[in-house]
């Protein structure tokens, strides 16, 4: 390979990827997979996370085929013999910083990486949201891809709904992220820590931040203490390792449930405007349905 190689993409390691021609065998980490697909990408296998089991997680697919894309598993089933079964010519990953490819025991990225070309984004909390569909969209576009039409208009249709709906009412709707953990307990997600979380204060939605405490990007509280924060929208964790809130049997939190306009929300978000626009179109379904109450 010289240095005029047909395809090459900068990750955000700062890693110059490179490859004779453009790959067309990709396999992604199911978060990127299922953004790539929006852009027309079509990835030949998927693997996901330690969350993750046997079968992908539908609430981290999109709108990805399952019937026609390779699922490798996830966590202590993933080796290098296994994620190359395919014969990828490209394996996107993402990192939550530090350049480390989620998902991968450090020393089976490392092996990986020896067989085939890897682009790794970066979706961690220093980026903003914006950034992270930003790298998506240009690493799809190396690859052949295409934006789908009118996909920016409606991403700004969506974002300037949320902000009239925030608008509207100034005391607002308390909108407050979760995962629940057990019957007992919930992760609640301190805002400032999740870029899609930061997007919505920006266009004025009223974040409700857990107590301070331990935890970096969650807070771990009482049921009891989730409903203490009067949410108006519950913003609630759908992947697979997340119990499903309405499984939530807590007397205390059952009432406040109740009042509450419930959001399903992936914490591993797609990245693709058609994807983004979705999100905020339903949380500014809530917004107006909690106010409008």
């Amino acid at each position: 390979m010289t240095e005029q190689s047909a395809w090459s993409f900068a990750d955000d390691r700062g890693r110059l990827v490179a490859a004779d021609r453009r790959p067309s065998r990709v396999l992604a980490y199911v978060q990127a997979g299922a953004t790539l697909w929006d852009y027309g990408i079509h990835p030949e296998g998927i693997f996901g996370s330690g969350h993750d089991g046997a079968e992908p997680d539908r609430a981290k697919t999109g709108a990805l085929p399952l019937d026609a894309v390779d699922y490798r598993g996830a966590g202590d089933g993933l080796d290098v013999e296994t994620l190359l079964r395919g014969g990828p010519d490209l394996v996107v990953a993402v990192s939550y910083g530090h350049g480390q490819l989620y998902g991968l025991d450090p020393d089976t990225a490392k092996h990986l990486e020896e067989c085939v070309p890897v682009v790794v984004i970066d979706v961690g909390q220093a980026r903003t949201l914006d950034r992270v569909a930003e790298r998506f969209a240009e690493l799809a576009l190396s690859l052949g891809g295409a934006p789908v039409p009118d996909a920016t208009g409606d991403l700004h249709a969506a974002r300037e709904r949320l902000r009239a709906a925030a608008r509207a009412t100034p005391r607002g709707a308390r909108v407050l992220a979760l995962s629940p953990a057990s019957q007992e307990q919930a992760y609640a997600a301190r805002p400032q820590m999740w870029p899609e979380l930061r997007v919505l204060a920006e266009l004025g939605a009223d974040l409700v931040s857990p107590p301070e405490g331990a935890g970096v990007n969650w807070a771990t509280v009482a049921w009891a203490d989730a409903a203490a924060l009067e949410p108006g929208v519950v913003l609630t964790d759908i992947r697979s390792n997340a119990i499903p809130l309405d499984e939530i049997t807590a007397p205390v939190w059952e009432a406040a449930g109740s009042r509450a306009r419930i959001v399903p929300w992936n914490p591993e978000p797609l990245c693709s405007p058609q994807a983004h626009a979705r999100f905020l179109s339903l949380v500014a379904d809530a917004i107006e349905g909690a106010t409008g109450d």
